[in-house]
């Protein structure tokens, strides 16, 4: 198999900068090329520097490669494309930008005054593994990077350019692109924050459902040990299983999409029609409104192939994974109910998690936004609060409760990536989970209590 590039690349690391707030337009120099961000009054941002080549022409449906190199010094003040899919008007996390192919990009926020190496935060996206991307404006990391840790967030390939298995792409092909793209984001992280002012040694992985489910994926990954330290799983769901679980599930699917193409399986040329497809000819309308029917199978990732993903639930009661602090947790009335697997699933996984000696901290998030009204927090809508981008998210609704609840939760998620636990001064103490599955409760009505 093509070695993959993002697991044994050994780039040296760039000395990081500890001077005070800049006032000027802030350049540092990656392994790829020296890029220019920008300061405005939430602090210092980068937005859209490559981590990895574009995925196009002859690159679709392979690992991710280096970016090229380049001269002189690049803008990147400004989102670039979230990688390519069908958007839908109801999807809770709009995206910034137009969705393309070549996506391969992440984005760093830090704070205006930054003194030594600052912890690091990285976020990944939801949205069922064909939608999302790290442009939608709920998902900035200002807030959070203003409360001194560095937020860093990235895109990876969705859908069919993002987990496809063919038999004219090779007999030893990899199937798990978008993860893959994950792999090499963190390992960016690990080669190149350092010239951002982040600390390598201290980076903390967020994701919210798709993405906790991705979290669950690199946990128990063999090619993702060791680029983090601390975990958060948010609406992750119990791990790894699903409906396409098999590189033969994937295999199965990807031939009878190429068919549906006018392309047989067996026809010499099959690759080249394959990656002749437009980039929307490949997408189709294959999104979260659509999934789930007869006609529209789930199409869940990563797939379990041995190699890059693991069945996550296996390796958990094994102890094949590196142990850290995890934050786990779902909202009161996610998907599938108390007894589904987001709200069952994370309390179980808590208390495994807790019975083989980690620090875990779990909880439920039941505060209901006071634009939505009602009782019920339903799956994603903890996220705002999370990032502190309520106001954003609800703008002239927005509530002192809500940005209340805006402040504290997020408060409690820095202190979780600075130390590897969420409690700190003027909180409510959040007690680690036990056999008495203890966890926080963000409440109705807009407090933080122990359950």
């Amino acid at each position: 198999m093509r070695q993959v590039w993002c697991v044994i690349s050994a780039l040296a690391m760039v000395a990081p900068s500890h001077a005070p707030a800049q006032t000027s337009a802030p350049v540092v120099r990656t392994e790829a090329g020296r890029v220019r961000g920008a300061i405005d009054a939430d602090g210092v941002h980068w937005k859209g520097i490559a981590f990895a080549a574009s995925p196009t022409g002859s690159l679709r449906w392979h690992p991710p490669q280096p970016a090229p190199r380049w001269t002189g010094i690049r803008d990147t003040t400004a989102y670039r494309n979230d990688c390519m899919q069908a958007p839908f008007p109801s999807d809770a996390a709009p995206l910034g930008t137009a969705p393309a192919e070549d996506c391969l990009y992440l984005n760093i926020w830090k704070p205006a005054k930054a003194h030594g190496k600052l912890p690091v935060m990285v976020w990944v996206y939801g949205g069922g593994f064909v939608n999302g991307g790290s442009s939608p404006p709920t998902y900035s990391g200002a807030k959070l990077a203003r409360q001194g840790v560095l937020v860093v967030s990235f895109n990876y390939r969705l859908g069919r350019f993002g987990t496809f298995r063919h038999p004219a792409l090779g007999t030893d092909q990899v199937v798990n692109y978008g993860l893959m793209d994950q792999i090499a984001a963190l390992q960016w992280v690990r080669r190149n924050v350092a010239a951002f002012g982040g600390d390598p040694a201290q980076v903390t992985l967020v994701g919210e459902s798709a993405g906790g489910r991705s979290v669950h994926a690199l946990l128990t990954s063999p090619l993702s040990q060791g680029l983090f330290q601390r975990a958060v799983i948010m609406s992750g769901s119990d791990g790894l299983s699903g409906p396409l679980s098999t590189p033969a599930d994937a295999q199965e699917l990807a031939v009878a999409f190429g068919r549906s193409r006018g392309i047989k399986p067996e026809a010499p040329d099959a690759a080249e029609q394959l990656r002749a497809l437009t980039a929307a000819q490949v997408t189709g309308d294959l999104n979260l409104a659509h999934m789930g029917t007869p006609e529209k199978p789930a199409f869940f990732s990563p797939v379990i192939d041995g190699r890059s993903a693991v069945e996550a639930a296996d390796a958990y009661r094994a102890g094949r994974f590196r142990p850290m602090p995890v934050m786990i947790g779902a909202t009161s009335a996610d998907i599938g109910g108390p007894d589904g697997r987001m709200i069952a699933g994370a309390r179980n996984l808590a208390s495994l998690f807790a019975a083989k000696g980690q620090p875990v901290y779990a909880y439920r998030f039941s505060y209901v936004a006071t634009a939505i009204g009602g009782t019920q927090a339903y799956h994603a809508t903890d996220i705002p609060f999370f990032f502190d981008t309520q106001a954003i998210k609800y703008g002239p609704q927005t509530s002192p409760r809500d940005n209340q609840m805006g402040r504290t939760i997020s408060a409690y998620l820095v202190n979780f990536v600075k130390t590897g636990d969420p409690n700190g001064r003027g909180l409510t103490d959040w007690p680690r989970h036990d056999k008495g599955q203890r966890l926080m409760d963000f409440t109705l009505d807009g407090t933080a209590a122990v359950d």
